[in-house]
């Protein structure tokens, strides 16, 4: 389970680092260089999400999860703004929904 939710950390990493580099090209004029970076980023991101165990709607959706925290996080440390009281409580939610879909069950094929 821990090797799966850092799995899912990282893949989020690079989702968004592969979204923010190009973000600093187009808005903030940085250089076109960061594009590269930007698409290395992309292309870790597509596959670290195969390497999870099943690429089904599931494990999309628990990814997701993990996907707005790290969103979050990238808020308050790349960004520097501080979360308010209702995104806290948004991820809370989004988290407990993680642990409704990976608390197991019977999987069907």
């Amino acid at each position: 389970m821990v090797k799966t939710l850092v799995l899912y950390a990282l893949t989020a990493l690079m989702e968004l680092l592969g979204c923010h580099l190009p973000y600093l090209w187009l808005r903030q004029g940085r250089s076109a260089l960061l594009l590269i970076p930007g698409a290395l980023c992309l292309g870790l991101f597509a596959w670290l999400l195969s390497l999870h165990p099943a690429a089904s709607g599931r494990v999309y959706a628990a990814y997701g999860a993990v996907y707005v925290s790290m969103a979050l996080l990238w808020l308050r440390l790349v960004d520097g703004v501080v979360p308010t009281g209702r995104d806290l409580l948004g991820v809370a939610v989004i988290l407990a929904g993680l642990g409704v879909l990976i608390s197991g069950g019977p999987q069907r094929p």
